[in-house]
Order: structure tokens, then sequence, then C-alpha cells
């Protein structure tokens, strides 16, 4: 989202209104010149407050708008007055107003900006980097945003369980999964049966609380924040059942929204929490090699995941 303040013309109605010393300013031109000039004149400011918005900083520009705009609404008609005394009084009060604008409108700028760069610095989420045999790509993981799932995915990546492991299943315009201990061994027929130790524990990294796997090694469901199977992202793998997630994921090469929590055309429930940042084209390489029965028929080995910005 843009950081460049922008003032609008409810903007300035709500700030006059909290400033007492504008309301002053605005009877003053009401007593000078009569309700028609100051009319005329608040409806310039207006428009010069929206000129500020599209770059005008100092009080000569502001000005310059206010001359422009004078010449514009006596050549369509609109009845600026005549009255050169009052016609200075309301000109003197607008360019009050708006520098005063300026300067409020600047210090909210500068104070929201510093705001918005602290939640971003707070709330910034980890990159995890894959290494495998055929090359590296990175992922962004939700722990804001799934941080039972993603505390879970860091703990197994940072003690080293996935080093080592291979990708199991890979299937074109689908996914590729991966995670399952008894892969290591690339041609186990009990590949995507595994997962980690069934009463070991980790930190939730939100919170610090603990979180403990139940004895086949699963973590609780996480069904919270609706974010869908798009190509790239990360998906817990499952059997089926409730809270059956351990260390096995995949990696979606298609929008399989199917495979959506909050997703009521199937029972299938897989949460996302991550998605590829970088080399996002190696990943769908990997679901496009030669298999048998969706075995890579040349092992693809995860040499290492390694984390940062935690």
């Amino acid at each position: 989202a843009a950081q460049t303040f922008r003032v609008s013309g409810c903007d300035l109605w709500r700030h006059l209104t909290m400033q007492p010393k504008f309301l002053g300013v605005m009877c003053l031109a009401l007593a000078v010149s009569g309700t028609f000039v100051a009319t005329n004149a608040f409806t310039v400011a207006l428009h010069s407050c929206a000129g500020v918005g599209r770059g005008l900083r100092t009080t000569v520009g502001t000005n310059q708008y206010f001359a422009r705009e004078v010449a514009r609404q006596q050549t369509s008609g609109l009845g600026m007055p005549s009255s050169s005394s009052g016609f200075v009084a309301a000109s003197v009060a607008s360019a009050v107003m708006v520098a005063a604008l300026c300067r409020s409108a600047s210090k909210r700028s500068r104070a929201c900006s510093a705001r918005k760069d602290q939640r971003t610095l707070l709330h910034a989420n980890p990159i995890a980097t894959f290494e495998t045999t055929m090359g590296t790509f990175k992922a962004e993981i939700y722990l804001e945003e799934m941080p039972i799932t993603a505390s879970n995915f860091i703990d197994l990546s940072k003690k080293g369980f996935y080093n080592g492991l291979h990708f199991h299943r890979v299937i074109p315009n689908f996914m590729a999964q991966f995670g399952c201990p008894n892969a290591k061994d690339p041609t186990s027929r009990r590949a995507g049966t595994g997962g980690p130790s069934g009463g070991t524990s980790y930190t939730n990294l939100a919170d610090g609380s603990t979180v403990t796997r139940n004895r086949g090694g699963c973590i609780p469901d996480e069904l919270t924040a609706k974010i869908s199977n798009e190509p790239g992202t990360f998906s817990m793998a499952n059997t089926g059942q409730p809270n059956s997630g351990g260390s096995q994921f995949f990696i979606n090469v298609k929008h399989n929204s199917f495979l959506d929590w909050f997703d009521k055309s199937t029972p299938s429930k897989h949460p996302v929490f991550g998605k590829v940042t970088e080399n996002y084209d190696l990943v769908v390489a990997i679901t496009k090699v030669r298999t048998s029965q969706d075995r890579p028929n040349e092992p693809i080995k995860m040499e290492s995941i390694t984390i940062e910005g935690l």
C-alpha cells in the first residue's frame, strides 16, 4: 500500500472540525467577505488540498493552484466574487488553512510510516532455503498466520529431520510430496507412512507455549487462516482423519482449491503454511520427472533446509 499521505475532502472536513483555530479563520473570512465569498474560498481550499495529495508541497505551489482554480471557476461561470477585498481575505484564509493542513498531514504521514515500518519488522515471516540434488529454492513460512503448523516445520528443519530424505510422490500439474522419514531410502515401500516420533514436543514460536505431538507424532489441525492451496504453496499432508498431520507436506503446482479446509466440495482439509518465493520453476520441474507409481525414477534428495529471519 502507498505510504504517501493523501488528503481527501472528507479528511479535510474531519480535520477542520477538530481544529478551533481553523474554524476561527473561516469565521473571519465569512465576516470580511460574506457567505458567498467564503463558500467559494472553501471550495477552492478543498481543491488545493487535493492538489497537495498530488504533490504540491510548498506554499507557493498551493497559491499557484489557488490562482488557477479562481480562473477556472470564473471561466466556467461558477460565480467567483468580484470584490477585491473579499477575494484577498478569502485567499489569505485559504492559504493559511492549506499551509497548516500540509504541516499536519506531513507529521501524520511520518508517524504512519514509522508505525507501518515497525509492524513490518515485528511480523516478518522467516524464509526457508531448500537445497536439493536438483537445485535450490526458497519459501516464506507463515509463522504469523499459522504458528502451530509453521513452528512444527521450523522445529523439524532446525533439528535436521528433513536432511537426506527424498521426494517420494510427485505428480505433474498437481503437487510434489515430501517429509516422510521412511523416504530416506528412496525405494522404501513405506515411504509416505511415517512422521516424527510420538510424544515429542516443540515450542510455538508465536506465543512461547509448548506443543506436544500425539503418540503417532501428529500435531493439532490448525484450521484457522483461510489461505488457499494455490500454486507454490506448502500444505500439510494427512491421512484424511483429524489431527493426522506430522512432518509430511506437499507443494502445489496448481490451484488445488478442493484441498482447502474451508472448501466444502470435498472432505479434504489441508492447511497452507508457506509459499515458494524463489525458483518456483524448480518445484514444477521436480513434478515433471520420470516416475514409477508417482515415485521419481531418479531419486531427488533434500540435502538441507535452513531457516532465516527468526
